[in-house]
C-alpha cells in the first residue's frame, strides 16, 4: 500500500483520510462495488482524484485501507462477571462479524493487495481484543489461555473456514473456545 503514517496528528492530511473513507462507505452502501471509481469517491469527498492516487496508489489500497479502519473495534469486549463468558461471547461476536457478507469482502479487501500493513493491523486489533480478557483474567487471578493459544486454536482456525470453508456456525465455533478454556475454569 502506498498510504504514508500521518506524521503530525490532525490537520489537513487527517480530515482528507476522513472524509475519503467516508466517501468509500457511502459509496459501498448505496452502489456495486465494480461501479465505484477513484474519481467519484474524488468528487464525493471533494478532493482531487490526485490526492487520492498520491495517497493510496489505486483503488484497491483504497478499499484495503478504509477495510482495515473498518474492522477497528470501537470498544472493549463486554463484561459478563465471568472472564470465560466473555470470552464465548466475544468470539461468538467476532465469528458472526468477520463471516457477515460485510465481513468477508472486508477481508478480501485487505488480503488483496501485496502489502501486508492493513492485515497486520487487523491482527493487532484482534490481540488487542484478546489482551483484554487476558488482562481481565489476570486481575482475578483466574487461569486463561495465552494470546498465542487463542490466536492458534481459536482466532485461526475460524479465520480459515470463513477464507476456505463454510463460516463456522454457533457449536464450532463453542467448541474451539472450550478447547482452550483451562478445565474445571468454568463452574457449572
Amino acid at each position: 500500500m502506498v498510504s504514508r503514517e500521518n506524521p503530525r496528528p490532525g490537520g489537513r492530511s487527517a480530515r482528507v483520510q476522513a472524509s475519503v473513507h467516508q466517501a468509500v462507505r457511502d459509496m459501498l452502501a448505496v452502489m456495486d462495488r465494480a461501479e465505484v471509481t477513484i474519481p467519484l469517491i474524488a468528487q464525493r469527498a471533494n478532493v482531487t482524484p490526485s490526492t487520492i492516487y498520491r495517497r493510496w496508489g489505486d483503488l484497491q489500497d483504497l478499499l484495503a485501507d478504509v477495510a482495515a479502519s473498518r474492522l477497528q473495534p470501537e470498544t472493549e469486549p463486554a463484561e459478563t462477571g465471568s472472564v470465560y463468558e466473555d470470552l464465548q461471547a466475544w468470539v461468538e461476536q467476532y465469528a458472526d462479524e468477520m463471516s457477515s457478507g460485510a465481513g468477508r469482502e472486508m477481508i478480501r479487501d485487505i488480503l488483496s493487495v501485496p502489502d501486508t500493513a492493513n492485515a497486520e493491523k487487523c491482527s493487532g486489533y484482534t490481540q488487542q481484543q484478546l489482551r483484554v480478557l487476558i488482562a481481565r483474567a489476570q486481575e482475578r487471578g483466574e487461569p486463561f489461555p495465552t494470546l498465542t493459544e487463542l490466536m492458534d486454536y481459536v482466532i485461526s482456525p475460524i479465520m480459515y473456514r470463513i477464507l476456505f470453508e463454510q463460516p463456522p456456525n454457533a457449536e464450532c465455533v463453542r467448541g474451539l473456545t472450550s478447547r482452550v478454556i483451562p478445565e474445571g475454569a468454568v463452574k457449572s
